[in-house]
């Protein structure tokens, strides 16, 4: 088998979760009947296995499968086989067959639990992982009813630890819940969501979601949408001290995090037909980065190494040498880092590409 000089496209690659989600995704993928269900994040490029409690014989969910010359493989046993066309040495030698991230789509019907994820020095010191989950957010948009979409995003009024432990246990959620404002956020929003920083995404809210390659978590509150989490599935099988030694109590205003955490695009490539701009850089984290192309009409983009794209708006070609591959709203795709270069063009095609870390 030859490893294609152009793009590894993805097939859906839905995840079930411990939240209700993915109308979103059925309509994307021109379902029938689109509805929500228990698989509400679709997995893409990813070569991370979900942790889900009661799930444990679906050993290979999260795993993403890509399409060459009409067949599935696992990505993940293509890196293996092919690390340096696909990864190139430098990156395979540091990380192993891995893309050193998670990119999902996720699409909530209702609010996810409070939760937060590790730091990596946490993670090295208790989970033996180099990584932790530090995490982005790119917002494509939310539902029609939903009003005013927000996200939770760090303590605005923090409680006293052994306060919050309380309420944790006491499941007080009207408690939880006084620890935090709610951000307002709309299509085109991009924040980065340190490890350790409390959180949860509201109803309604689809997005691209990037993060370190881990399914790390711990949530505060048992219970969402009528599902009662098992308690090895609260604080990732420990106790409720190691969960809230996970997490940063500071107090945050809005105005803060909005100052800190919000990511403004900054134009790097600009010319008659299309524009490239920088989402997340290194000044926001060493995790991954992430850039939005905007082609109306023709743009030859150099591949600088492997890097994953999601068409998150219009249609349009990708060609590479004598292949040529058509691109619509929800495609993804891998761009192997022997791919030196790829012409993109289209009308008013949009395309949010995330890159490993740096090796």
């Amino acid at each position: 088998m030859k490893i294609p000089d152009i793009l590894l496209l993805t097939p859906p690659n839905r995840v079930w979760r411990t939240y209700p989600g993915g109308k979103t995704l059925d309509e994307l993928s021109g379902s029938a009947e689109p509805s929500d269900s228990h698989f509400a994040e679709e997995w893409i490029a990813s070569t991370t296995r979900a942790v889900n409690k009661g799930r444990e014989d679906f050993q290979q969910e999260g795993l993403s499968k890509v399409e060459i010359n009409g067949e599935l493989y696992y990505l993940k046993m293509l890196m293996e086989e092919f690390p340096e066309a696909i990864l190139g040495r430098r990156h395979y030698e540091k990380y192993g067959a891995n893309t050193q991230f998670l990119l999902k789509f996720l699409d909530s019907a209702i609010r996810l639990h409070i939760q937060a994820h590790p730091t990596i020095p946490f993670a090295q010191k208790y989970l033996n992982s180099n990584s932790g989950k530090t995490e982005a957010y790119v917002i494509l948009g939310s539902r029609s009813e939903v009003a005013e979409p927000y996200i939770y995003l760090g303590f605005q009024h923090p409680l006293s630890k052994e306060a919050f432990r309380r309420a944790v246990l006491e499941q007080d959620q009207e408690r939880l819940l006084s620890c935090f404002e709610k951000i307002p956020v709309k299509a085109g929003d991009v924040f980065i969501v340190p490890g350790g920083l409390p959180h949860a995404i509201g109803e309604g809210v689809f997005m691209i979601e990037i993060m370190e390659p881990t399914d790390f978590v711990v949530r505060l509150e048992f219970e969402r949408g009528g599902y009662v989490l098992p308690e090895e599935a609260r604080f990732m099988g420990r106790d409720v001290d190691f969960a809230l030694d996970m997490i940063d109590f500071s107090s945050r205003p809005v105005e803060q995090i909005r100052e800190k955490f919000f990511c403004r695009p900054a134009v790097i490539t600009k010319e008659a037909g299309f524009e490239e701009s920088i989402l997340i850089s290194s000044e926001h984290t060493s995790c991954f980065s992430v850039h939005q192309l905007n082609v109306s009409g023709n743009y030859n983009r150099r591949s600088e190494g492997f890097h994953v794209g999601i068409v998150s708006n219009g249609e349009g070609v990708a060609e590479a040498g004598s292949e040529k591959i058509n691109l619509k709203k929800g495609d993804k795709f891998l761009i192997p880092f022997q791919t030196e270069a790829v012409k993109y063009s289209g009308d008013w095609l949009e395309i949010v590409f995330t890159y490993p870390p740096k090796g």
